[in-house]
């Protein structure tokens, strides 16, 4: 056995959860634009909502909606439409790319052999027009959003477990690495027990944000994240190896 193949066998990160917008996705912010949208056809003022929006990035969108209409069930359904229709717009519209880098990390992920799952708060019919539109239907083999996850978007962690108990990629959630832009990305991570919970300043919140809701590492983009997990497996065997020998003397 080679010593990468010890590595692996030791402490591979085998599941790799990474978020959509703002990680693996550059939308230019379209998030608030299509925000806007919707509380304008609702009649609202987009300027009483937005510090809000932008405080909840990586949440469930009609979570958001559901606080800021104060819990009215069928506003919040008329204003997540909405805003699912403008953002939707906005993708047709040729308004998203590839984060640099991102596809080719996902790439090098899975040529370590790792199972890789994108992951979204928006709707399945957005998810799904954000994949068409950059062409990553055939990315990867699982995308998540909060209906497949049991409704529940983030700050959970459902969608992260679902991707632990689907692809059956890992034996302990310890060895799933998350990657997200914002302080939910970290909070699901942390609240799936997640080994590595990274965040990446590509996106919504920066730094001091992730380090604040359990962040274990801060990287530029998520093209730095292959070389992280391949450091930190390195890392912790060599701290493994280093304590059996101590125990041995």
């Amino acid at each position: 056995m080679n010593t990468m193949d010890a590595v692996n066998h030791k402490n591979p990160y085998n599941l790799v959860v990474l978020d959509m917008a703002g990680t693996t996705v550059a939308d230019g912010g379209l998030v608030e634009q299509a925000f806007n949208a919707a509380a304008e056809r609702l009649g609202e003022d987009p300027a009483t909502m937005i510090d809000y929006v932008r405080a909840t990035m990586g949440e469930s969108k009609i979570s958001v909606f559901r606080h800021l209409l104060g819990g009215d069930e069928a506003r919040a359904q008329q204003a997540n439409l909405a805003f699912e229709e403008a953002y939707g717009a906005l993708v047709d519209g040729g308004r998203i790319a590839p984060i640099p880098g991102a596809a080719e990390a996902i790439a090098a992920l899975q040529e370590q052999g790792r199972t890789v799952v994108l992951t979204t708060g928006f709707a399945r019919v957005t998810q799904d027009a954000i994949l068409d539109a950059l062409g990553w239907r055939d990315l990867v083999g699982l995308t998540l959003c909060p209906a497949d996850a049991g409704g529940r978007g983030r700050p959970f962690p459902d969608m992260v477990l679902a991707a632990f108990l689907r692809t059956g990629a890992v034996d302990d959630v310890r060895q799933i690495a998350v990657a997200g832009d914002t302080s939910y990305d970290m909070l699901s991570g942390v609240r799936s027990g997640a080994g590595i919970v990274a965040g990446v300043l590509t996106g919504a919140h920066d730094e001091p944000a992730f380090k604040e809701h359990g962040a274990t590492h801060v990287l530029a983009s998520v093209a730095e994240l292959p070389a992280l997990i391949r450091e930190s497996e390195v890392r912790e065997s060599e701290v493994k190896e280093s304590e059996v020998r101590e125990s041995d003397a």
